[in-house]
């Protein structure tokens, strides 16, 4: 069972962000709020964790994950953000959107061993995720809370903590959140294309 904090939304406490940032850079897995939605999160490296989300999604291997960043420049650390896709990126963040981008050549070692040629990045209007980003020091790796033939509100504090709190090691509580999903903004093709939209409709325009 995982160490439940009561976090504030808005003005997270910074020794509950530290704690739980210790146990992300640790190899943890951790469910957190975001805007849109709670998400299960995990450090780049860290292979068991990973391991038990694939295990609790009923995943396989190449399920690709998203990667949540910081600022525009985590996700120019990643990806290949041509002028277009700078200016798309930087005139929706922070916000729920995936962006679909073409990977970078200078990925972290366990995203290349994926072989991946796409990455997907987004950057939450969070408080608290955001806190959590800045005190990892690094990007995360996330997914929604989809179970298998488990349906709940992902949105929803009390749900989420019944649901999950006995998978993960800790859970950031900051009450509901926005449901969700984010939309997804697929830019490595000739054109931005729409793929999802999320429960706050997507305008290009």
């Amino acid at each position: 069972m995982g160490d439940r904090l009561d976090i504030h939304p808005v003005t997270p406490q910074a020794r509950l962000i530290q704690q739980a940032a210790r146990s992300v850079n640790a190899g943890g897995l951790l469910v957190i709020p975001t805007d849109a939605g709670y998400s299960l999160v995990w450090g780049l490296d860290a292979v068991d964790a990973e391991n038990r989300v694939q295990r609790l999604r009923q995943l396989d291997s190449k399920h690709p994950f998203t990667v949540l960043c910081a600022t525009i420049s985590q996700i120019g650390s990643l990806a290949k953000l041509d002028n277009d896709a700078f200016r798309i990126v930087k005139s929706h963040t922070p916000g729920p959107i995936t962006f679909i981008l073409p990977a970078g050549a200078e990925l972290p070692r366990r995203l290349k061993q994926s072989k991946r040629r796409a990455i997907g990045c987004r950057i939450p209007d969070n408080a608290v995720a955001q806190a959590l980003l800045e005190a990892a020091g690094s990007p995360l790796l996330a997914t929604s809370l989809v179970l298998p033939d488990e349906a709940f509100d992902s949105h929803d504090a009390y749900e989420v903590e019944q649901r999950l709190l006995r998978h993960v090691d800790f859970m950031l509580d900051a009450g509901d959140c926005p449901p969700g999903p984010t939309s997804v903004l697929d830019l490595t093709g000739e054109a931005p294309q729409v793929t999802r939209q999320g429960f706050q409709e997507l305008h290009l325009d």
